[in-house]
């Protein structure tokens, strides 16, 4: 029998060949360590033609800031450490995924992989932020993270269920009922590349808890705030890793607003969000998922989104992207029961020089269970690209399935591309399954009915191209979030669509 142990990264370091010497720290500010292992020492085994050095350099300077800034309380905590060990564990054989990769294949990362990464550290300025300026607009119980770090001070939870536990995982006495029922799930899943970074890079986890029968009536307001970038000039890319886990126990119902901005405005402004959220959905139990992200059109977002539902429960998830250079959401959906309904539905929109990519992968094992997926894009810029990579997988066990996936893309200036790749894998046999995927620019029918009533063609145009994104706006559950995306939408489309950009 043979039994395996974790392995560090920087353990790992003491067995990979001396290439060179090792690169200078990546963070101007990080606290010189006590004891630091060399990146590459002499003796050299087998699991060095596994490893990629850039991912091992980029995953210590994560480890050592990690290191660095946390307490010694969130340091010592069993599930975290656990998530560490694992994720430097997966990084040890995995390489930077390059357009050789199939889920890769539209995809280019460079932009990140050719930056000098800098992780960020937390500053005293954050921690006094003003609550009411940065959820001026909303009304909803909130919590603050500043570039991956809860800020307690700006938030507001006060509407909250008493029961109901929204806070740092580090914070759980090891003796607590929810972090016996926590620990069992933090890392039950294992992602790519970047969900192993993050594990390796989050100070800590953000913790969703919700008891058995509890319903929370108000949506709970998770504000990701960036502050810290680079100028467009420079190469280097401050890089944060939140990381939120939602447990949602037997019978009991939440909904969430997951946002993701700038901190101050500056849509040119480069840096690196690495997020990871899990979702447990328990027996019975509803989950209503509201994701938005507007983040700097300079900003690399990288985002996992990891669901398992058990029996008869519910997870309905409604997106906007908008920002980012490159922004890529990974989601995985797990049933574990019969009688699940699961839905998906996204709305991406690449007004520059943007890549806008969404894979997602909806396994069912069990049942009976119900899925219906939409995705939308609209691609407004000659240098804008688009990329839908969906897989609903029905199995054996999965009989009398009703699953639809749908995807349609609006491209409106020349050179604008999108890539689609809607998959269905079925091998039980009573199922009803449907899938289907159109690319096209506005039709001239269309236009010509708008012109027949005295609509002028720039106005008729506008309509149509609204209504497009319309659809999924119109699926995000609480009206106020509702009418926040139409602003935005109806903002981003007519800059976009003004005469003087339209030549």
């Amino acid at each position: 029998m043979v039994t395996a142990h974790p392995m560090s990264i920087q353990t790992l370091n003491s067995y990979l060949p001396k290439l060179r010497p090792p690169p200078p720290p990546l963070s101007g500010n990080r606290p010189p360590r006590n004891t630091r292992i060399k990146l590459f020492a002499q003796k050299s085994t087998p699991l060095a033609i596994l490893s990629d050095p850039h991912v091992l350099r980029l995953a210590e300077t994560l480890e050592d800031s990690v290191a660095s800034s946390s307490s010694a309380a969130a340091a010592a905590a069993s599930p975290l450490q656990k998530l560490r060990d694992i994720s430097s564990q997966s990084l040890l054989s995995t390489t930077w995924p390059s357009r050789k990769d199939e889920s890769f294949r539209f995809t280019d990362t460079s932009f990140i992989k050719n930056s000098e990464i800098q992780p960020i550290h937390p500053s005293p300025t954050t921690q006094s932020l003003d609550p009411s300026t940065l959820f001026a607009d909303t009304l909803f119980p909130s919590l603050a993270i500043v570039d991956g770090y809860l800020v307690n001070s700006s938030s507001n939870l006060s509407e909250l269920p008493a029961e109901v536990f929204v806070g740092a995982l580090s914070t759980l006495k090891s003796d607590n009922v929810i972090t016996e029922r926590v620990s069992k799930y933090v890392s039950g899943f294992q992602g790519d590349m970047f969900w192993s970074l993050n594990g390796v890079g989050a100070s800590d986890v953000i913790v969703v808890y919700v008891p058995e029968g509890i319903k929370v009536d108000t949506p709970l307001h998770l504000r990701f705030f960036s502050v810290n970038g680079s100028d467009k000039e420079s190469k280097t890319l401050p890089i944060s890793n939140p990381r939120v886990l939602v447990v949602v126990e037997k019978g009991a119902e939440i909904s969430i607003v997951e946002e993701y901005i700038n901190g101050d405005g500056d849509n040119d402004k480069c840096y690196w969000t690495n997020s990871v959220m899990e979702v447990f959905v328990g027996d019975g139990a509803k989950v209503s998922h509201s994701y938005i992200q507007t983040q700097s059109f300079g900003a690399a977002h990288v985002k996992w989104t990891s669901v398992c539902q058990e029996r008869n429960s519910v997870y309905k998830m409604s997106e906007v992207s908008t920002g980012g250079k490159l922004s890529r959401h990974n989601v995985h959906v797990q049933q574990l029961g019969p009688d699940t309904v699961t839905e998906l539905s996204t709305f991406h929109l690449s007004i520059g020089d943007q890549l806008q990519d969404l894979h997602s992968k909806l396994v069912l094992d069990y049942p009976r269970g119900f899925s219906r997926q939409l995705h939308k894009c609209i691609v407004a810029h000659s240098l804008g690209q688009a990329v839908f990579d969906g897989n609903v997988q029905v199995n054996r066990d999965a009989q009398q399935t009703d699953a639809g996936q749908l995807t349609r893309s609006l491209l409106l200036k020349p050179r604008a591309t999108v890539n689609v790749k809607p998959n269905l894998q079925i091998i039980a046999d009573d199922v009803k399954c449907s899938h289907g995927a159109a690319i096209y620019d506005l039709e001239e029918n269309q236009l010509f009915y708008f012109q027949a009533r005295g609509i002028d063609i720039e106005t008729a145009r506008r309509a149509l191209i609204f209504s497009f994104a319309s659809e999924v706006i119109q699926r995000f559950s609480d009206t106020s979030v509702q009418k926040k995306v139409e602003t935005l939408i109806r903002t981003l489309l007519d800059s976009t669509l003004s005469p003087r950009e339209g030549k």
